[in-house]
């Protein structure tokens, strides 16, 4: 009891430790699962199966602390010659109380490693060893890695493996030589989903563009775009604002050009130069939290106006889903591709069409 005290008190200490309590959340997980005795005394079988219900309070990026009940239906055979007509069946219904690390947060696909203890109560049909309780309350040491995979702001799909090691050796129905610690262990693999009942502050750490620190050069030209731009908008374009990089004063404006933001020709992938604009407009939009966007993509004339349209919304789709890896909230953004329509320049010179091609945000 000491030992399992230690270990809960360190799990306590280190979220508290690493934690940034403004930036914490709550959510809650539901899933299916693959058991099976971890053994040297058995041949598991493939018919199991099982399920889980978790609730998990995330305190920063890199921590959190989840409670996690599930239950697992394993079915064995035991290897001793003289044993196999015995076919096991053992439900553990446990809880367990796990602390999670995130080395890489923040990213659409983000690894974690976890640990933790439980308690389970079994329940055995068919057993080789006859003096064991059937039914009997136990605990255990659990330990995991898994992987959470972003679907949208509030929604994640997990896929974990999770190793669990008991304080004795009765979950598999036999105590025989050459167990670890005369300890059983059944491994789970598990996926499931995860969903956000509560979130707090949007995070400081995870708005930032991971490519671009203060020691890093800007790859934006900024004298070019400048020339560009007063070369060629027109005149009556006078309720556009064209924005090298937004900032929060232009956030109650009408409309924002994101000059710089371009893509490789005939794809929505972004050019080297688009991260520092698209960064200022994460940051712009983070400072302004009651901000409703339209993402607007345009192209020039080039190609055929159908190929155009479907080429201008994967490009608003692009800078949306960069948006939402930076932490802005998808409800806040809509993204419509409208293609060669409404040229802000002239499409025959090849200054014109760069200036056509470009993301506008719309401030609803």
């Amino acid at each position: 009891m000491k030992k399992i005290n230690t270990i809960i008190f360190f799990f306590l200490f280190a979220s508290v430790l690493f934690g940034q309590l403004a930036q914490n959340s709550w959510s809650v997980g539901l899933g299916g699962g693959y058991p099976r005795f971890i053994s040297i005394n058995i041949n598991p079988l493939n018919s199991n199966y099982g399920g889980f219900l978790s609730f998990q309070r995330n305190f920063s990026e890199h921590t959190a602390l989840r409670l996690k009940a599930g239950y697992s239906h394993i079915e064995s055979e035991f290897a001793n010659p003289s044993l196999m007509n015995i076919k096991v069946s053992t439900n553990v219904y446990s809880g367990d109380l796990d602390f999670i690390f995130y080395p890489v947060p923040c990213e659409p696909v983000s690894p974690y490693i976890s640990a933790g203890v439980g308690a389970f109560y079994k329940m055995l049909t068919n057993k080789a060893s006859v003096y064991l309780k059937d039914n009997t309350f136990n605990y255990q040491l659990n330990a995991g890695a898994g992987i959470e995979w972003n679907l949208d702001s509030d929604w994640k799909l997990i896929s974990e493996f999770t190793y669990h090691i008991t304080n004795d050796s009765e979950i598999d129905g036999s105590i025989g030589a050459g167990e670890v610690n005369n300890r059983d262990s059944y491994g789970v693999i598990s996926l499931g989903f995860l969903f956000f009942i509560d979130k707090g502050a949007p995070s400081k750490y995870c708005q930032l563009y991971s490519g671009i620190s203060q020691e890093q050069k800007d790859l934006a030209d900024y004298n070019r775009i400048e020339e560009i731009i007063k070369k060629n908008i027109p005149r009556e374009v006078v309720k556009q604002i064209v924005v090298e990089k937004p900032a929060s004063k232009l956030a109650k404006e009408e409309k924002w050009i994101l000059i710089g933001v371009n893509f490789d020709f005939g794809s929505s992938k972004f050019s080297p130069e688009s991260y520092p604009i698209l960064f200022d407009a994460a940051k712009t939009l983070m400072e302004n939290e009651e901000m409703q966007i339209e993402i607007q993509g345009y192209t020039d004339n080039v190609g055929s106006e159908n190929y155009n349209k479907k080429l201008s919304q994967k490009r608003a789709d692009a800078v949306r889903n960069y948006l939402i890896s930076k932490g802005i909230s998808a409800n806040r953004m809509t993204s419509v591709g409208y293609g060669e329509a409404d040229p802000i320049s002239d499409n025959k010179t090849a200054d014109g069409r760069a200036m056509n091609r470009r993301i506008e945000f719309k401030v609803k």
